[in-house]
C-alpha cells in the first residue's frame, strides 16, 4: 500500500530543507542543481495534482486563499533559483541567496503542513489521500525520469 498524498509531500518538504540546509552552508553547483530538480518535481505534482483535488473538495471560498498564495509562493522560488546559478559558487553572494531560498520554501512547507495539509485531512477521506499519493508518487517518478534525461544532458 502506498503513501498518502501528505505523506508523500511531508518527506519531499523534509529531503529539500535538509538539502538546502547543506546549500546554505557549502552549497555546490551540483547540490544546487539536485535542488532545483527535487523543488520543480514537487512543485509540479502539487501543482497539476494536489491542489486542483484540494481545491475541488473545499467547501469554503475562504479557504482558497491557501491555494492561490501556494501558486505565488512556487512562482517566487522559481524567480530565485536562476539569480543562485548566477552567484558563483562559494561567493558571499551565493550563500546569501541560498538563505533566501531555504527561507522561502521552509516558510511555504511549513504553511502547508500547518495549514493546507490539515484542512485536506478535514475535506479528503483518506482512501482519497491514499489515491492521490498514488497518482503523485506516479508522476513524480515519470519526472524524474524526464528530468534525469534533461540533467545528463545538460551536463555533457
Amino acid at each position: 500500500m502506498g503513501k498518502d498524498a501528505l505523506t508523500l509531500l511531508k518527506e519531499d518538504h523534509q529531503k529539500v530543507r535538509k538539502m538546502l540546509k547543506r546549500l546554505q552552508s557549502n552549497g555546490t553547483e551540483d547540490l544546487l542543481n539536485q535542488v532545483e530538480t527535487e523543488l520543480k518535481i514537487h512543485t509540479q505534482i502539487e501543482e497539476e495534482i494536489f491542489y486542483p483535488a484540494l481545491r475541488d473538495a473545499l467547501r469554503s471560498h475562504k479557504d482558497e486563499h491557501l491555494y492561490f498564495e501556494a501558486i505565488e509562493e512556487h512562482h517566487v522560488v522559481d524567480l530565485v533559483l536562476p539569480e543562485i546559478e548566477e552567484s558563483s559558487e562559494g561567493s558571499e553572494e551565493f550563500a546569501a541567496k541560498a538563505k533566501v531560498l531555504k527561507d522561502l520554501v521552509e516558510h511555504h512547507a511549513e504553511e502547508e503542513e500547518k495549514q493546507m495539509f490539515p484542512k485536506a485531512r478535514k475535506v479528503m477521506n483518506a482512501s482519497q489521500l491514499r489515491q492521490l499519493g498514488e497518482e503523485l508518487q506516479e508522476r513524480k517518478q515519470d519526472l524524474m525520469g524526464y528530468m534525469g534525461v534533461r540533467m545528463k544532458r545538460r551536463a555533457a
